[in-house]
């Protein structure tokens, strides 16, 4: 990390989560010149929990209903995401305790397993490896559920990392190709300077030549502050986490619930993360996500419930985070109005989608055609 900022550079990255130190690594290894602005908050990335998604997750579906033709839209990117983790951590030559054991979502009655039943068959036709199982064929792979679970929707190419180890690397790794890290700097405007931007933060002034928004949900003031004011309705929604001591293998795969906001999946080092969407609080908007003693004992309480053994282990550490939502799909590409403008926002799930996601906006930043078509996922579409 440097401690003088430069006073100009090609790229400035607003957001030193996933997607923009990918980004900037991506541009760095091109030999690009870089600085990520990072302010240093506990949002996305340092926050994550470490699973890798690839189904719908009921948990989205059921708070924004009117997201899910959005939802289902990105949702062919979601396996190739998965997979583009372990390129990145072959292509790094890191350990990220990447786990590919398939992901099971666990229904506790037949009504909860006829929804499953349903969104498994919109996912197969969507491209996705999915089946339903009964209790008995649970068991077969599965056999830590309490008594409660009837069945479940099992996804196999869903899986788990760590996100300590996988930040770390990604840290490393843009240090080592070049990438000037401003670490605790926030962004107090970005304005237009000849053919490039005035980026004002509070330790200076960088000029570049480009800048990208990937500063999650801190996009949304940043873009609406630029002229013309662009619309990125980023929503930052605060969420609680803990992890427990470290116990024998027992939970194989990454585990969620078909009505329940859960996710459960145990590391390599054995330690049990308990996560999937109980409320934080934020001090502030725009401020720090704190825990939540209600959602840490309704968090604890419901993961026994479903894995009834983990309630004989300790909970050594909660936190607390900043997840990202937009409508249901990712923000991504180069803003038309503002020339040198782009933005790299995931959407839902942003830590499975993104390295992938910043791989695609670096494509375009590098004048490629991307791998994938980001159309629909435009910056503009909100105009």
């Amino acid at each position: 990390m440097s401690d003088a900022l430069p006073t100009a550079i090609g790229t400035v990255v607003i957001g030193g989560g996933v997607v923009g130190a990918c980004v900037a690594g991506f541009l760095a290894d091109e030999g690009q010149d870089v600085l990520v602005v990072d302010e240093g908050r506990g949002a996305g990335s340092s926050a994550n929990a470490g699973s890798l998604h690839v189904q719908m997750q009921s948990r989205f579906m059921r708070l924004y209903p009117e997201n899910v033709p959005n939802m289902e839209l990105q949702l062919p990117l979601y396996p190739k995401a998965v997979a583009f983790w372990r390129e990145l951590a072959s292509s790094l030559n890191a350990d990220f305790d990447l786990k590919m054991t398939g992901g099971l979502m666990v229904a506790e009655s037949q009504a909860q397993l006829d929804f499953l039943a349903l969104k498994a068959a919109r996912e197969r036709r969507l491209g996705l490896d999915v089946e339903i199982l009964d209790r008995a064929q649970l068991d077969a792979i599965a056999p830590y559920f309490g008594p409660g679970i009837v069945g479940a929707e099992l996804c196999a190419n869903e899986g788990k990392l760590n996100p300590l180890l996988c930040n770390a690397a990604i840290r490393a790794w843009i240090l080592a190709r070049g990438v000037v890290l401003a670490e605790g700097v926030s962004v107090a405007a970005i304005a237009r300077s000849g053919t490039g931007f005035a980026v004002t933060t509070t330790r200076g002034t960088v000029t570049a030549g480009r800048v990208v928004l990937a500063a999650g949900s801190g996009t949304r003031l940043l873009a609406a502050a630029l002229y013309p004011p662009i619309s990125i309705p980023a929503v930052a929604e605060p969420l609680h986490m803990n992890i427990t001591e470290a116990t024998a293998p027992l939970i194989g795969h990454l585990v969620q619930h078909a009505d329940r906001m859960i996710t459960l999946k145990q590391f390599g080092t054995g330690q049990i993360v308990i996560g999937g969407g109980w409320p934080a609080r934020q001090d502030v908007p725009g401020g720090h996500a704190e825990v939540e003693l209600a959602s840490l004992i309704a968090n604890a309480s419901l993961a026994q419930h479903i894995v009834p053994s983990i309630g004989n282990l300790r909970i050594i550490r909660t936190w607390a985070g900043l997840n990202t939502s937009v409508d249901g799909m990712g923000v991504l590409g180069a803003v038309p109005a503002i020339p040198g403008l782009f933005v790299a926002i995931p959407g839902d799930a942003g830590y499975t989608l993104g390295p992938l996601s910043a791989r695609l906006v670096a494509d375009v930043m590098l004048g490629r055609k991307p791998g994938e078509d980001i159309s629909p996922f435009r910056p503009e579409r909100f105009e």
